[in-house]
């Protein structure tokens, strides 16, 4: 088989999680898509490896070994990123990353407004209009 089938395909894959990612919104579809560009590597990993080991003669396959090093890394990722997801959907009740971005952006302290002056904190208005 030649090495152009699989670095082809690995392309279409790359290209396909690389526009998940930037064009989702729901946070598991980001995560998906982030492994379905891990796999793209993966198969270009492999790919490569036995390519070079027809041509070098070479037994080590250095290639595979880096795959199952990236299969272990992306399998605690996906681990990490399920469980910040289920934890901030928990909280916000969502999992839509624009909300949350803007949820992140509004919290935080006083802000100067354009006067230079310290916004009221919200127990400082709840008084005044008390």
């Amino acid at each position: 088989m030649h090495l152009a089938y699989p670095a082809v395909l690995s392309a279409l894959l790359f290209s396909t999680g690389l526009y998940g990612v930037l064009a989702r919104r729901n946070a598991i579809l980001v995560l998906m898509s982030v492994e379905l560009m891990l796999n793209a590597v993966n198969l270009n990993l492999v790919a490569f490896d036995v390519w070079l080991s027809k041509t070098a003669q070479d037994t080590l396959h250095s290639g595979q070994a880096l795959t199952l090093f990236t299969i272990a890394i992306a399998a605690a990722e996906i681990g990490i990123g399920l469980a910040i997801v289920l934890a901030v959907h928990r909280n916000r009740g969502t999992a839509d990353i624009d909300k949350l971005r803007d949820t992140a952006e509004t919290d935080g302290d006083s802000e100067p407004d354009d006067s230079g002056a310290a916004r009221p904190e919200p127990a400082e208005k709840a008084e005044a209009t008390a």
